[in-house]
């Protein structure tokens, strides 16, 4: 890897081409460093047993792992030390508002798919970079189409930081000797042709009528209206969803669904979905709730929840299709006289 061009070479090129850039070049740089850390901690063999304890709740519920703490603190640290008009976090109540007059805020997932950290799977970070509004109260609550840069970074067998700077997607690996990310891929471009689906097919009993067809069309594979096989998948990581997405194509769906507290959906737009919608959508695929883009929406609250259909354009697509049937949106809210209802022939 000693001759591939370096991140931080990478971001100096980048620091040039627009008043914003250098701002957001830096903002990159320390959550790379950071990323160094949490891949080191996460690495660490006396640490495997107590990172994967739980500490209690965060501010949103939802269980917090001592490592979730660990990341967000090394994250906050590093991005300390710059001019950030807001820093807002998972692991945050409300937003940190920091320096008025800096050019940038940053949205940060410290640890994603920190439940899977005790079963040495994949986890990562996951970070949106937006311009700095007038009203900083106000920086979280911009549309998603308004980020400037968007990544992610996985632990795994490689620790690998993925990237967008509004101009394509490149893929950085961790050079363990150097202690630098190299990139490993430049241009990404999610394939086409799709042949695995992800979802939590337990779910399936609570998923709209909507999803379940859609699912169906993927299991009929070569005798159904999609024509070919599909392979199902479902690592319950964003980012190791994401990045398998990114290298072989597919599409990830984590739908809103009728069971307590997922009406609207389980991930966050503004630190999960918006970043994510954004890499994907520069490496040529979407990213929609199931009846509109992600890019489109704004967050009213910090940690609002969504629905997260991304992948492959052509699967999206057909989603969003079933969406409008109204059959299937009879469905939901007759279902008596819908598709399968007694009334129907």
């Amino acid at each position: 890897m000693t001759g591939q061009l370096r991140l931080d070479d990478h971001l100096q090129r980048y620091s040039e081409t627009a008043p914003h850039a250098l701002a957001v070049a830096a903002a990159v740089d320390a959550i790379a460093a950071a990323a160094i850390e949490i891949a080191d901690l996460i690495a660490t063999g006396d640490l495997a047993d107590a990172s994967g304890l739980t500490t209690g709740r965060n501010s949103d519920g939802d269980v917090q792992r001592d490592l979730d703490v660990q990341a967000d603190a090394i994250l906050r640290r590093r991005l300390g030390k710059l001019p950030i008009a807001a820093l807002a976090s998972e692991e945050m109540r409300e937003p940190q508002i920091g320096d008025r007059e800096a050019k940038i805020c940053v949205a940060i997932d410290p640890l994603d798919g920190s439940s899977n950290i005790d079963l040495n799977m994949t986890v990562g970070t996951i970070f949106s970079i937006l311009p700095a509004p007038d009203d900083v109260s106000l920086a979280f609550h911009q549309r998603g189409s308004a980020q400037l840069a968007a990544g992610f970074v996985t632990y795994g067998p490689q620790t690998s930081l993925v990237l967008t700077l509004g101009d394509g997607v490149d893929i950085f690996t961790l050079d363990r000797k150097a202690n630098c990310f190299r990139l490993a891929r430049s241009a990404v471009q999610i394939s086409e042709a799709c042949e695995e689906f992800a979802i939590n097919a337990s779910n399936r009993r609570h998923w709209d009528p909507p999803v379940r067809a859609f699912v169906d069309e993927c299991l009929a594979g070569v005798e159904g209206p999609a024509n070919h096989n599909f392979n199902m998948r479902w690592i319950g990581s964003l980012v190791a969803e994401a990045y398998r997405i990114l290298t072989r194509g597919g599409v990830f769906l984590y739908p809103s669904d009728a069971r307590p507290g997922y009406g609207d959906g389980r991930l966050r737009l503004t630190y999960e979905a918006h970043p994510m919608a954004m890499i994907i959508e520069q490496a040529g695929g979407s990213a929609s709730t199931g009846r509109e883009r992600i890019l489109d929406l704004s967050a009213q609250s910090l940690h609002q929840r969504v629905p997260l259909i991304m992948g492959s354009s052509n699967e999206v697509r057909r989603v969003e299709e079933l969406h409008c049937d109204p059959l299937l949106v009879a469905s939901v809210a007759a279902p008596l006289f819908a598709r399968r209802g007694f009334f129907r022939l």
